[in-house]
């Protein structure tokens, strides 16, 4: 019988990426976890390997420092065990956007997209060389709604969002599977560490949950994986008006309203 696949996990010392942790465990897979907290990350480790009987590895990483990240990299190139990554480490700024300085927007886009990119960049030639492997990427329905005012942590999601979905049509037929996953609320310590009191909103999901249904999906071979969203249907209607606009984007004029001359008459 194969051994199950290791899996590896950014972010893993707390919240959705340590729920992570124990789930795949429970479900016989070893593990590599990855975080900046040594501290939390032994602890995590030595439960989970006493309550399951999992290998785990730990690597303790800040994912924005490049020598650091490298190492991962090597670790999810070089690693023939590990056919799942997920990519969970990511983190908001306080204030709006004219409160951040260069120097914070730049530290958020290197966490929450250069790293997870260089990631999944690092793994993939090897998952296609053997037809198989899975990325779990951590989204966030903020990347869908620039009214929630959180601009550079929405833009970073939303590019999560679309460079899942470009992999997935791009590796689906090769046999990797891609899932995105959009978080709403979440109770974890992204909140406090951005300056935000959680207890303030006015719906919040607790991590077990949001992550139980995150696997739901991944079972399920979801590409896209809504947990908060009641209604799916308004996925594939909002998706399927995505969709529906592609075919008119090739144009060899500019569309009537922006004619000048039109466009003076109106």
């Amino acid at each position: 019988m194969k051994a199950k696949s290791t899996v590896l996990i950014t972010g893993a010392s707390t919240g959705i990426g340590a729920v992570y942790a124990d789930r795949f465990a429970k479900r016989g897979h070893d593990l590599v976890l990855v975080a900046r907290d040594l501290a939390r990350l032994e602890a995590l480790s030595e439960r989970l390997r006493r309550e399951t009987g999992a290998n785990v590895d730990i690597l303790q990483a800040d994912l924005t420092d490049e020598v650091e990240l490298a190492g991962v990299e090597s670790r999810v190139r070089d690693d023939a065990r590990i056919g799942i990554l997920i990519n969970n480490a990511g983190a908001s700024a306080a204030g709006g956007f004219a409160d951040q300085t260069p120097d914070d927007v730049a530290k958020l886009i290197s966490l929450n997209t250069t790293a997870l990119t260089r990631l999944v960049s690092a793994v993939t030639p090897r998952f296609v060389k053997a037809g198989e492997g899975s990325i779990i990427n951590i989204a966030s329905v903020v990347g869908l709604a620039p009214e929630f005012g959180l601009t550079v942590y929405g833009a970073t999601k939303a590019f999560v969002l679309f460079l899942s979905q470009g992999l997935q049509l791009e590796l689906g037929p090769k046999g990797v599977y891609v899932q995105v996953v959009l978080p709403s609320a979440t109770r974890t310590e992204i909140w406090e560490r951005s300056g935000r009191d959680v207890n303030t909103l006015p719906a919040v999901m607790e991590v077990d949950e949001l992550v139980d249904a995150a696997l739901v999906g991944f079972d399920r071979r979801e590409s896209v994986t809504i947990p908060p969203l009641p209604d799916a249907d308004q996925w594939k209607v909002f998706d399927a008006a995505r969709q529906s606009m592609i075919p008119n984007y090739a144009q060899v004029h500019a569309a009537d309203r922006y004619q000048p001359e039109k466009a003076l008459a109106s």
